[in-house]
This record gives structure tokens, C-alpha cells and sequence, in this order.
């Protein structure tokens, strides 16, 4: 959009003092014409922007003016960024005028912000339940802060049974699951998930954060992610299923699900995973002879329990 386009021309004016159209155009991907028909539209409507002709020429701000179309503090644009950044969070436009507007914001501004993008990963999808919105936990901001600035913290924090402890990490990343938020930290016992919501303090102590060299943000919530689908999920169920129901079942049982090749018979071996026997052949029972189970045991007896129980009542 142009009013994108117009505010990161004037930020790159302010980082830079000077600029030429074709420099501007090359920082904002747009054509050198449309570049000098922002330049001039910024002197048009009065914000103090000349041009200089000639040799070593270019536009500047008169005076060395400072003036912010954005009206970002630091902290703002630390919020934006944590909020946008994300590639799950934004739209394919936003993130285009994201990429052009940190090219453009002065320093510090340009290190918070690019910092900022790095620390927050959406994840969408919840553990496999849902409820009504609940509001920011109470220190998500305190620890959006202390994430961007890249600072050590001592954290209060509950655990399911009540007790509060302290301990000294370093804020990594932050990740938002459904609706729960969590944070990533380094800690004397290795790389820890916290829930945001059981947070009770946040102590910032001016020591800058211990990064592990080699990590990456969305590649440690995704390991965190599989971990504890593992978790929940602990059985493991062999069947053999009619090629046309595989979309079905993959539908049904949601994640987890492994599809290999078909057989002789034209049937396709999946791996399924669940929770407990119960629900899953509860999930597996409506799909009649369309599919088979062949292991384990414990979910083949309960298809047979279900079976028999439907038999007395409808046949």
C-alpha cells in the first residue's frame, strides 16, 4: 500500500540523510518512477523533503528533520514486529511491508525490530481442545520485552501442583499454541518449555541471555510440539484400509497418521497413533470393513467388544 511505502521512504530518509530515488527504489522493491513519485509526494504534503540535483545529488530532509509518520516508540515497534513478525501471524502483504519498513527504521529501532520478528512462533493449532478466548497472560509483555532485549531473567514460576520457584534463564523465543503462550529458555539443566500463564515473576537482571549458537526458534517449538504429541499419544495401532477411505481416516484421527504403499490386495498399511485404546478403536469402529486392524491385540478385542454390543442392539 502507499501509505506503507510512503512511511519507510521517510524512515530511510531519517536512517540515511540523504538518498537517492534509485536507492529507494532498490530498498522498497519498487520501480525507480514510482520511488520518485513518492519522493515528491512526501514534499507535496508538506513533510520538509528537497531534492538536490547534480552530481552527489539526491532528496534529504530539511535540517536534518526527524519527524515519524509511524508515531513508533521503541517499544511499539517491538510489539508490531513480535505481533507481525511471525510468518503464521501475517498476511503475504504485511509481510512484504514488514520486510521493507525494518530496512527502513533508524538504530536502535532496526536491531529491536529485527530481533523482535525472530523471538515470537504462532502455531494455530491447539493440543486437541478447544475453549472460549482467554485474555494475555499477566507477564507476556515483561517477557516479549526481556526476549527482544535478549536479557537474562530471574522467573517465578508455578508448577501443577501449586509451588512457586525461582530460577535464572535465558529467554530464547516465545510460542503461542492455540491460545496458550509459552516461553522457550536456556537454563543450567538445557533448553526448557514454560507456560506463560504460570509465571508469577519476571526479574530482569541486566546479564545478556546465553544463546546457543546453532539454535533456531521454529525448529526447537516443532521438536517441543512432537515431543508432546509423543506424550499424549503413546499407542501405536497397525491396520490395513481401503485405499478410498484414507482421506477419511487421516481426517478423523486428525495427526500421526503414517500412510505406506498399497498391497496385493489393493489395501494401504497406516500407522495410527492415540491416547488409549478406548477412544481410538471408538474413533476406528465406524469404518466397518473398510478397515482392519492387525495390532495390537488390546484395540482389536475392544473393535470386537463394540462390535458385539452394536449386534445385540440392532440385530
Amino acid at each position: 500500500m502507499r501509505a506503507d511505502r510512503l512511511v519507510a521512504t521517510l524512515l530511510l530518509l531519517q536512517s540515511r540523510q540523504q538518498v537517492t530515488a534509485q536507492e529507494v527504489a532498490a530498498e522498497l522493491e519498487v520501480s525507480l518512477r514510482t520511488a520518485r513519485r513518492d519522493l515528491e509526494a512526501l514534499s507535496v504534503s508538506g513533510v520538509p523533503v528537497y531534492s538536490q540535483p547534480g552530481r552527489g545529488g539526491g532528496w534529504r530532509l530539511v535540517g536534518g528533520a526527524r519527524t515519524d509518520l509511524s508515531g513508533l516508540s521503541e517499544a511499539e515497534a517491538r510489539t508490531l514486529f513480535m505481533v507481525a513478525g511471525p510468518a503464521a501471524a501475517a498476511t503475504p502483504e504485511l509481510k512484504a511491508a514488514l520486510r521493507k519498513l525494518v530496512r527502513a527504521l533508524p538504530e536502535p529501532f532496526r536491531r529491536t525490530a529485527e530481533t523482535a520478528a525472530a523471538s515470537v512462533v504462532i502455531d494455530p493449532g491447539g493440543w486437541g481442545q478447544t475453549g472460549p478466548s482467554r485474555p494475555a497472560p499477566r507477564h507476556l509483555r515483561a517477557l516479549e520485552a526481556v526476549t527482544a532485549a535478549g536479557e537474562q531473567v530471574k522467573l517465578g514460576y508455578a508448577a501443577r501442583d501449586g509451588a512457586v520457584t525461582s530460577r535464572l534463564v535465558s529467554p530464547l523465543g516465545l510460542a503461542r499454541k492455540g491460545q496458550v503462550w509459552y516461553l522457550l529458555a536456556q537454563t543450567g539443566a538445557g533448553l526448557r518449555t514454560f507456560r506463560v500463564g504460570r509465571v508469577t515473576a519476571v526479574e530482569p537482571t541486566g546479564e545478556p541471555v546465553e544463546r546457543p549458537p546453532d539454535f533456531d526458534l521454529d525448529r526447537a517449538w516443532s521438536e517441543v510440539v512432537e515431543r508432546v504429541h509423543e506424550l499424549r499419544s503413546p499407542l501405536r495401532v497397525e491396520a490395513l484400509v481401503d485405499p478410498e477411505v484414507v482421506g477419511l481416516l487421516r481426517w478423523v484421527v486428525d495427526r500421526g497418521m503414517q500412510v505406506g504403499e498399497p498391497g496385493p490386495d489393493g489395501r494401504v498399511a497406516v500407522t495410527l497413533v492415540g491416547s488409549d485404546v478406548v477412544s481410538l478403536a471408538g474413533q476406528l469402529a465406524g469404518f466397518g470393513r473398510a478397515l482392519v486392524v492387525t495390532s495390537p491385540a488390546s484395540v482389536r478385542d475392544r473393535l470386537a467388544q463394540l462390535g458385539r454390543e452394536l449386534a445385540e442392539i440392532y440385530c
